[in-house]
């Protein structure tokens, strides 16, 4: 049996979907900062409440 016939087909699957799921949680988690940092003006024109966000 040669090498590449033996190998996992992905290795380190476990670690490569925890890390996806951190980095989509980083992402949602920054981008609530930055909505919660704008006004209720800046809010309203881009067309979402305060209670969108959270």
């Amino acid at each position: 049996m040669e090498f590449y016939e033996n190998r996992p087909r992905a290795p380190f699957l476990g670690l490569t979907l925890i890390g996806k799921a951190i980095a989509k949680w980083w992402r949602i988690h920054k981008t609530r900062r930055a909505l919660d940092r704008l006004s209720e003006a800046q809010l309203k024109d881009i067309g979402i409440s305060r209670h969108d966000i959270g």
